[in-house]
């Protein structure tokens, strides 16, 4: 069975798309931009940014009933993967148990010119 997951403690989507769907058991978390939802507003630094993005993932997995423990895989784009070392530091700050599985790839470029968006999936 299908549950869409949606919540204003994350930015709104901004296009077709819901912020989560879950399926079986599974939670697919789509890509998440640093976007505040309180306040629409984007940090400047890739820190920052990282942080943020990786907060709106949360916010998504909390309104699932989940938490970072449950996630087993995310994908990060980054627009320079030259801040690949930044946000690792920040990303190791959410996953500090088991890892899940990641890819990480350099775009050409993000929504909104950010610097980072980063999709999970969590399982129950």
């Amino acid at each position: 069975m299908k549950k869409v997951i949606a919540t204003p403690d994350a930015p709104k989507a901004v296009g077709p798309y819901s912020q989560a769907i879950e399926v079986n058991g599974t939670l697919y978390i789509s890509g998440q931009i640093p976007v505040n939802p309180a306040d629409g507003t984007v940090p400047e630094t890739i820190e920052a940014q990282s942080r943020q993005a990786l907060e709106n993932v949360g916010a998504i997995l909390a309104a699932a009933g989940l938490s970072y423990s449950d996630v087993v895989k995310t994908t990060v784009l980054l627009d320079d993967i030259a801040d690949f070392s930044a946000m690792n530091a920040v990303y190791a700050e959410f996953f500090t148990g088991d890892k899940p599985a990641r890819a990480c790839f350099q775009v050409a470029a993000l929504p909104m010119g950010v610097k980072v968006e980063i999709e999970a999936v969590a399982v129950r």
